[in-house]
């Protein structure tokens, strides 16, 4: 198994636990990299070195985490965003299909504009920012690259991380709060947090027994506001340190929606159920860092 993208949040993590379940795992990096074996320089912008490295690797399964997902650099810099997370995942597919890989491509709720009161599997997409754009092309060409796939969207991982990751909403509370400072946090932002331990195993159970589309997501729809408040409780943080404000007051470039994604599927097909916010957090804090 190839994990591309191996020193991100997401990837980091699967690298771990597959070593952990004493898989084969190869991964690649761009500029960090992880104290493990196995490890392989890649940037999948550049066409001839990605499909030479992927068609010699010959690897089964390729877990595709790799993209910018900063919404609002999405939409500032599309050129940016386009050569991530398009070229970045068509060079991938063609290195596949020579070696024949199957495809598991990690996606977002972003590829929906949240009309809906709620959003399954097989609902036609319909991005609203840019970011939720090159998420749908990959999508698509995935789908389309006649190779067997996973599509596994997500929304708004949290969990520990390294110091060169990106953050995560509640690391910002706890970072925010832990230093006595207000935290701004807004109230009509809905998603459904998802903890990353929770979604690399159901990428380990799913890896080799599931085909198609699934929404690897918590079990709770929930605001940044009520979140941060939840987060403060389960941590014994000050919850009057969070003040609730509207989004339109941040002047944000990109829009964002209000998707709830259900992940029903993966509990009806495989027994899987996800944490709701509280579980999730109660889980983060149990292995607190110091």
């Amino acid at each position: 198994m190839l994990i591309v993208g191996g020193t991100g949040v997401i990837g980091s993590k699967l690298v771990r636990y597959f070593k952990e379940k004493n898989i084969d795992i190869k991964f690649t990096y761009l500029k960090n990299h992880l104290p493990i074996d196995g490890g392989y320089y890649l940037d999948i912008t550049e066409k001839t070195p990605t499909v030479k490295f992927i068609s010699d690797m010959k690897p089964d399964i390729i877990v595709h985490t790799t993209a910018i997902t900063n919404v609002d650099l999405c939409e500032i810099n599309r050129d940016l965003a386009d050569l991530v997370n398009v070229n970045g995942i068509k060079n991938v597919i063609e290195g596949a299909t020579i070696s024949r890989s199957k495809i598991i491509y990690i996606s977002t709720s972003a590829v929906f504009d949240g009309r809906k009161k709620e959003y399954e599997e097989n609902e036609c997409v319909s991005p609203l920012s840019h970011y939720g754009v090159t998420k749908a092309k990959g999508e698509e060409y995935v789908k389309t690259s006649g190779l067997p796939y996973l599509i596994l969207r997500t929304d708004q991982p949290y969990c520990w991380i390294e110091k060169w990751q990106h953050t995560n909403s509640v690391l910002r509370v706890l970072e925010t709060l832990g230093s006595q400072k207000t935290l701004n946090e807004v109230v009509d932002w809905h998603n459904t947090p998802t903890y990353v331990p929770d979604f690399v195993r159901v990428v380990f159970e799913l890896c080799d027994k599931a085909d198609g589309i699934f929404h690897v997501v918590g079990s709770d729809f929930i605001n940044r506001y009520e979140w941060a408040l939840e987060t403060a409780r389960i941590f014994g943080l000050n919850q009057e340190l969070i003040k609730p404000i509207n989004s339109d007051e941040l002047n944000l470039p990109a829009k964002r929606s209000n998707v709830k994604l259900v992940n029903h599927k993966l509990l009806q097909k495989f027994g899987i159920s996800m944490s709701g916010v509280e579980e999730g957090l109660k889980n983060m804090n149990s292995i607190r860092k110091t």
